[in-house]
């Protein structure tokens, strides 16, 4: 098989995503199928962490059982270091986002008339609903993490190893699809209605990078750089887990909630075994 021929399927792989992202555009869920919907993308998203979590300790306990200390110490550093610039980071900026929004209010609702530019001089995300946010960082979360699928498709296609590549390409293609929901889930909870626009570049920054890690795989392998994407990429999608967590108390449906996250989790574990069962 030809590199443009594993491109393009690297490139069908992330696009996937798209299949589950036109659920948002239904704002006529009652509360309860909202609930379920932000419960499924915060299983999902459960599953995610534990997936790029593992993709990012393989390597460092494979350095420790072969006793490479000196590999070890340099994989833990980044692994670790990544993970806490994927979770503080998202920290860090949620909490100037919100002091940005105080102080606009602030502004706002001050002695004097607001001045013109204070509603024409804003930036785009300051436009974007809560939902819309949280939706925007899931995205993020998931682009870093569908970035190191990619480069597992990328590195295994350049070791001539075509027929494992096919296999992560279909298996990586199938658990992208549900990755949508993922994305979904804080805009159902909202009950928004996001453009299509606005749909399209959460599907961009969430599946894009499947194929540009498909396209640097090929290229260039570095484990270094595998574990750095996947701890970053744990350590923001922890973030959004939390987050979700807050929205899905919200409902007050405890025991459904509950069991739907369960269903979220077994669905990203049944789209991951597609990829194990068919390269046994």
């Amino acid at each position: 098989m030809s590199t443009g021929h594993i491109l393009l399927l690297g490139a069908i792989a992330g696009a996937t995503i798209f299949l589950g992202l036109p659920i948002a555009r239904v704002n006529t869920f009652p509360p309860i199928v909202r609930a379920c919907l932000s419960a499924l993308a915060t299983g999902i998203l459960l599953f995610l962490f534990w997936d790029v979590l593992t993709g990012a300790v393989g390597p460092i306990d494979s350095a420790l059982q072969a006793r490479h200390w000196g590999r070890f110490a340099w994989l833990s550093a980044l692994g670790a270091g990544g993970f806490a610039l994927g979770l503080m980071g998202l920290v860090h900026y949620a909490v100037w986002m919100r002091r940005r929004a105080s102080r606009r209010v602030t502004a706002m609702v001050g002695p004097g008339a607001a001045a013109v530019d204070e509603f024409t001089h804003r930036r785009w995300i300051d436009e974007l609903t809560p939902g819309k946010q949280l939706a925007l960082l899931i995205a993020v979360g998931i682009g870093v993490h569908n970035f190191g699928e990619g480069l597992a498709i990328g590195q295994a296609a350049a070791a001539g190893s075509i027929s494992l590549a096919v296999t992560l390409i279909v298996g990586f293609g199938l658990h992208n699809a549900t990755e949508g929901f993922g994305i979904c889930g804080p805009l159902a909870g909202e009950g928004s209605r996001p453009s299509w626009a606005f749909l399209g570049a959460m599907g961009l920054i969430g599946g894009g990078p499947t194929f540009l890690g498909t396209v640097l795989g090929q290229a260039w392998s570095s484990e270094a750089m595998s574990v750095v994407f996947f701890a970053v990429a744990a350590g923001s999608i922890l973030y959004v887990v939390q987050e979700l967590m807050a929205v899905n108390r919200s409902y007050g449906r405890t025991a459904l909630v509950t069991w739907v996250v369960v269903a979220g989790v077994l669905l990203g574990f049944a789209t991951d075994f597609v990829v194990t069962a068919a390269g046994v």
